[in-house]
């Protein structure tokens, strides 16, 4: 959804912005290539091998971008150590990206056999596989039922437990044979690939993605300039209340009853919200990226003083 981002963001070129969600750099050329000399882009991605091709794909922008590595949670304080205090845009592009999926070695995808990782920071200690084969079976069925929206959470977990009291699950092929097992042969070809709910969940739970968001929504949209944007594309519906329900807030924070006359509780406005409906992506986008399907961006004004 390049076009609808930089529309929404609104780039002025001498602003500032940020990219919390770095990836390979597809919407950060953009808005840099929009900046002149004056203008500042930040971009943070937890990723390491993000990190690498962004630099690769922005090099021709170094003087007026700065990279750096750690997960978007960390960026309000890591933009205040150098001295940036107000941003004229925000951009997070949401959950797990195309080159995070299409490499067989990350552990993200059912369509490789490979080690159950799925970290997105190998800095980190927790992966899926120790997901799998430590938490207990009440947790296992709340993380799938909760961050998957699986229906038959409680037999794949039971399946989980049953199989690692023989031997550890190793790899996604074992998880993957687990799942078909233990959902019903005739609900296996409804919706999908049937694993697409528990790897979603396992990949949630181990990133601490919901957490994060939730964390630090608020945060960035104090660190707004005014009538500075905030630009939120989500790819499932966990991630896209979080971010509605936020927005929503932000604009009409007041917790007076209905029945009050006049607002007494001293709540004040951070802006509004710009998209009632969610932006989905075009046919042409649909066409050349099927897996921008399930996109929703969502867009917030700070408001002016």
């Amino acid at each position: 959804m390049l076009n609808e981002v930089i529309e929404g963001l609104r780039i002025r070129p001498d602003g500032t912005y940020l990219d919390g969600t770095l990836g390979g750099a597809g919407h950060a050329h953009e808005v840099a290539s929009r900046l002149n000399a004056g203008g500042r882009l930040y971009g943070v991605d937890q990723d390491a091998a993000a990190i690498d091709a962004a630099t690769k794909r922005l090099t021709d922008y170094s003087d007026r971008v700065t990279i750096i590595r750690t997960n978007y949670e960390n960026a309000v304080s890591e933009l205040a150590s150098r001295g940036v205090n107000g941003l004229d845009g925000i951009l997070l592009d949401l959950g797990v990206s195309s080159y995070q999926l299409d490499d067989a070695d990350r552990g993200f995808s059912y369509r490789f056999d490979s080690e159950l990782d799925m970290r997105m920071d190998d800095r980190e200690p927790l992966t899926a596989k120790r997901i799998v084969n430590e938490y207990d079976r009440g947790e296992l069925t709340r993380i799938l039922k909760e961050y998957g929206e699986e229906p038959f959470a409680a037999n794949i977990a039971r399946h989980i437990v049953e199989r690692r009291e023989v031997r550890p699950i190793e790899t996604t092929g074992e998880l993957s044979d687990l799942i078909h097992a233990a959902i019903p042969a005739r609900m296996r070809s409804k919706g999908g690939n049937p694993c697409k709910r528990t790897f979603q969940a396992l990949r949630i739970e181990c990133n601490r993605e919901l957490e994060v968001l939730e964390d630090s929504i608020e945060g960035f949209a104090d660190l707004l300039n005014p009538g500075g944007r905030l630009c939120i594309i989500t790819f499932h519906s966990l991630e896209d209340r979080i971010v509605k329900d936020a927005f929503r807030r932000f604009e009409n924070p007041c917790t007076c009853p209905p029945s009050f006359p006049v607002c007494t509780c001293g709540e004040v406005s951070k802006g509004k919200v710009l998209t009632r409906k969610p932006v989905t992506a075009s046919e042409r986008e649909l066409q050349e990226n099927p897996r921008s399907s399930s996109a929703k961006l969502r867009i917030f004004e700070k408001k002016l003083v």
